[in-house]
């Protein structure tokens, strides 16, 4: 929005001209989303506790967990409201990508909103139920997916980027449309059962955001798309704002979330920010470099879905208890300790997706 102010001033003061280079908006998006939020957090910790929207506890879960009972929950709203109006502000409201991602974050955030309030407000335990969640996930998923089919025009918006061989590329036709609908919705499942201790989901989140960001500023740019042999989709670098407004108001929300937690964000917040990770990889053309970046999130699916499975044929459990950072707690890790691992493994898993670019 505010692109479109700066083009009409800086016909009377070119200093405002500086607006319409990304660089200078994905900085101010930033720190944008990042001062909404510094200033509003207070405010809604608050209010979330007189209304008493309390995180409840599972009683199968770690003896542990039983303190954060009561705990301020549904915090993704201010999340998605600070990358909201950041992006709003900072991002070209011209560009179709802008305007796909703000609606898959802003959908399945209704999704996550309508789980919460149905376990946090009328008492629920069970939210919405599972079939129905995944069954308006999909719709949603498959909308996106091929909303953004029928949008590629040169051919590469609907080709398999493979990392580390230049020469390799797939051409998926139709198969497209599978492809982006599994990582959207998948994303969005596997950021929501990651999300379970204070600060686990977050942090992993901005990194892989601002990784997706800086992949999508090369990705819309021809001289470093052409130098780093990635495709070329005209438009991409504008995902840039978006990410870089979910790191800033990402890295307020963990300013409060990190143990112990005085807000969790429920699903109104994990849902929708994995989707939105999600469909920016789909946009970039790198959901393999995505997928190697979400390391934490495939495991803590991966556990999940093992666990199922193996106990539905052999009435066993592989793990403790899933996802698997509740294993780890059960064997005696403490849980600060296996937040900060998780960090640190994703820091690695981010470098090496990044460095799979150059050698392509």
């Amino acid at each position: 929005m505010l692109i479109w102010l700066a083009e009409f001033l800086s016909q009377y003061f070119a200093a405002f001209a500086v607006v319409k280079y990304i660089t200078v908006r994905t900085v101010m998006a930033a720190l944008t989303s990042l001062l909404i939020s510094f200033l509003l957090w207070p405010w809604m910790i608050s209010y979330l506790r007189n209304l008493q929207i309390g995180q409840s506890v599972r009683n199968d879960g770690p003896s542990t967990h039983l303190v954060k009972e009561g705990t301020p929950t549904m915090g993704g709203l201010l999340i998605l409201f600070s990358i909201f109006i950041s992006t709003l502000l900072w991002g070209d409201l011209n560009n179709q990508y802008i305007w796909i991602i703000l609606f898959v974050t802003l959908s399945f955030g209704i999704i996550g909103w309508i789980d919460d309030y149905k376990k946090v407000v009328k008492g629920n335990s069970v939210g919405i139920v599972a079939r129905w969640k995944y069954f308006w996930q999909s719709i949603l998923g498959l909308a996106t997916s091929i909303a953004l089919y029928k949008m590629g025009s040169s051919g590469v918006e609907n080709e398999l980027i493979v990392p580390l061989f230049k020469d390799i590329v797939i051409p998926l036709g139709i198969f497209y449309i599978v492809l982006a609908y599994f990582v959207i919705v998948g994303s969005s499942n596997a950021i929501n059962l990651t999300d379970g201790l204070d600060g686990l989901a977050i942090m992993p989140i901005v990194m892989i955001g601002s990784a997706l960001g800086l992949v999508g500023y090369l990705s819309g740019h021809t001289e470093f798309a052409n130098y780093l042999h990635i495709p070329y989709v005209s438009g991409a670098g504008e995902v840039g704002i978006f990410c870089a407004a979910l790191a800033g108001a990402g890295l307020a929300f963990l300013w409060f979330n990190v143990y112990p937690a005085q807000i969790f964000m429920g699903d109104v917040g994990s849902l929708s920010l994995g989707a939105s990770l999600g469909v920016t990889a789909v946009i970039i053309r790198h959901e393999i470099v995505f997928f190697i970046m979400s390391g934490v999130f495939v495991i803590e699916a991966l556990s999940v879905m093992l666990q199922v499975t193996y106990f539905k044929l052999t009435n066993k459990r592989i793990f403790l208890m899933t996802p698997i950072h509740h294993h780890f707690e059960l064997k005696g890790m403490p849980e600060t300790r296996i937040v900060v691992r998780a960090w640190i493994i994703t820091v690695m898993l981010v470098l090496i997706g990044l460095v799979s670019l150059k050698l392509r």
